[in-house]
């Protein structure tokens, strides 16, 4: 069991407190977020079952979807056009590199066209400046981990509740009136139902599987434009689903 103190107030923490698609507000951000998360649901239940109740997957994103005020009838329609015969084959990419200001970023993709998503991603790269690297190239430079977030101020109970449970606890951290329990990607599942079991009244404030940064980069003021151009582009490509980094901006 490790205690390390996270910081997770850094440009990872802002990813899973602050996240993008919680700033969408125009009707035509509002329709590439649901068109995004329309994409995730049918995957998720193509790939397993369109029944949330007995997957898990697809459970996790239509919580997520909710909290993103994604409407009712998008999610229903995503899952309806999963159960039918036939359908898109949408495959998972991810790219890694260096953004302006050398920051590292990874970046995931869902797509049904592999040289157009290249191609769209190598865009956003090749005019910001920006490098795209080789697999593995930044991603060790990261943890991939499943982080639950709520108020309260009983760590203690929380991780002997993880214990209890045989979860594979990575980090309990108290702070400013809230839990964040972090565990290896693979345990969220397991480590969310456990939670829920002991303290059935938590409400969530974040439950992600997420890319958190070992380290950050302070981006200069000089290069916070481009680095913003960058974060712009990439959320504009259809196929682009999250984006992790850890810069950190100045105030």
């Amino acid at each position: 069991m490790k205690s390390v103190t996270r910081h997770v107030t850094n440009a990872m923490g802002r990813s899973f407190e602050n996240r993008k698609a919680s700033i969408f507000k125009t009707a035509g951000q509002k329709s590439k977020l649901y068109s995004k998360y329309g994409t995730l649901l049918y995957v998720a239940a193509k790939n397993g079952v369109p029944d949330p109740e007995n997957n898990p997957a697809l459970r996790h994103l239509i919580d997520r979807a909710k909290r993103d005020q994604v409407p009712s009838h998008v999610i229903d329609k995503a899952i309806e056009k999963a159960s039918g015969v036939g359908g898109e084959d949408f495959a998972s990419v991810r790219y890694e590199g260096f953004a302006p200001g050398g920051c590292s970023v990874i970046v995931d993709c869902l797509t049904d066209n592999n040289n157009r998503t290249i191609t769209d991603v190598r865009t956003c790269f090749t005019r910001t400046g920006a490098k795209l690297g080789p697999a593995g190239s930044v991603a060790h430079l990261f943890e991939h981990l499943a982080v639950l977030s709520f108020k309260g101020d009983n760590g203690d109970q929380v991780l002997e509740a993880m214990l209890d449970a045989d979860v594979n606890v990575d980090d309990v951290e108290c702070e400013d009136g809230r839990v964040t329990l972090f565990a290896p990607a693979s345990e969220f599942y397991k480590a969310k139902t456990a939670l829920l079991k002991a303290f059935p009244e938590t409400e969530l404030l974040a439950q992600e599987i997420t890319f958190i940064p070992q380290a950050s980069k302070e981006i200069s003021p000089d290069d916070v434009p481009m680095f913003e151009k960058f974060m712009n582009l990439l959320n504009d490509c259809d196929d682009v689903q999250e984006i992790y980094h850890n810069a950190v901006l100045p105030d």
